[in-house]
């Protein structure tokens, strides 16, 4: 799941604390096209809007109804200066404006861990 994916919700989560909700674009792409890339992420953006406003986001989390909802965009590469900043600043006008929250956070992939498994054998 992920920006490319447009009819799909990548990640719905809820908190412990607040009982929000957060649904989440899983942004994977690099800025190498940025217009493409702002496509892409306008057209999940607009679907993340519908699915709220369609009531599906109550359908799944029936017990949120009146707490905050929130769209965070998740990217691994961060996003450039310029156009792509102020379509983010803008995205985030059309959503607050609606009546949600957005965010954006770089998540940068680190190395991964040694995981060693550890088998008993009965001998």
């Amino acid at each position: 799941m992920s920006v490319d994916q447009k009819g799909v919700i990548d990640v719905l989560t809820r908190s412990r604390d607040t009982g929000d909700v957060t649904l989440t674009i899983s942004d994977h792409l690099d800025w190498a096209q940025p217009l493409e890339h702002i496509a892409l992420l306008q057209a999940k953006i607009d679907a993340y809007l519908r699915f709220i406003a369609s009531g599906q986001v109550w359908e799944r989390c029936p017990d949120a109804l009146n707490k905050g909802i929130i769209i965070l965009v998740a990217f691994r590469c961060p996003p450039p200066e310029g156009d792509v900043q102020e379509f983010l600043a803008a995205a985030g006008e059309k959503v607050e404006a609606a009546g949600y929250g957005f965010e954006y956070k770089v998540f940068e992939l680190g190395p991964l861990p040694n995981w060693k498994s550890k088998t008993s054998r009965a001998e």
